[in-house]
């Protein structure tokens, strides 16, 4: 492993133990040329994804990019970063468990729009927002409409 520091290749593991969620291995290391310390985590990948952009490209999948995406849209909401990083690992797990080695960036979106409306709906609509380009606040009210119940059904908020 290099060095983020020096770039030296001869890092030393110092730790290992499982991550938070139990699918990854945490592992401290230290590196014996700079003596800087920093942390690495290792993860079981099933299959190499491939992402196809709505422009037609095809570019490598990435889990941080991912995460990032879900961090951005959850961001001053009151949920724990231990649930945000099980929900990533479960949206990975679920792609590299269809089969397909290419994934179309629509498909991820709409996974990423299920896991989300399950935790937060400011999330949610935070997401879909970017997901699916709203232009003006029309945008927003139509979506946000969508997710009240019909007049005379109970609002999960009433139930709480």
């Amino acid at each position: 492993m290099r060095c983020p520091f020096c770039g030296d290749t001869s890092s030393q593991v110092k730790d290992s133990r499982p991550a938070e969620d139990h699918s990854a291995i945490r592992r401290r290391r230290f590196c014996p040329d700079c003596g800087a310390r920093f942390t690495t985590f290792e993860r079981v990948q099933l299959r190499e994804l491939t992402v196809l952009k709505k422009s037609g490209r095809r570019v490598p999948f990435e889990r941080d990019k991912l995460a990032h995406s879900i961090h951005v849209a959850v961001r001053k909401r009151n949920i724990e970063p231990e649930r945000i990083e099980r929900m990533v690992s479960a949206i990975v797990r679920q792609l590299e468990s269809q089969g397909e080695t290419e994934i179309a960036s629509d498909s991820i979106g709409e996974i990423v729009m299920r896991a989300l409306a399950g935790v937060d709906n400011v999330a949610y609509v935070r997401f879909a927002s970017v997901y699916r380009n709203f232009s003006n606040a029309s945008d927003f009210e139509t979506f946000v409409q969508e997710l009240r119940p019909p007049p005379g059904e109970p609002d999960a908020a009433d139930d709480a």
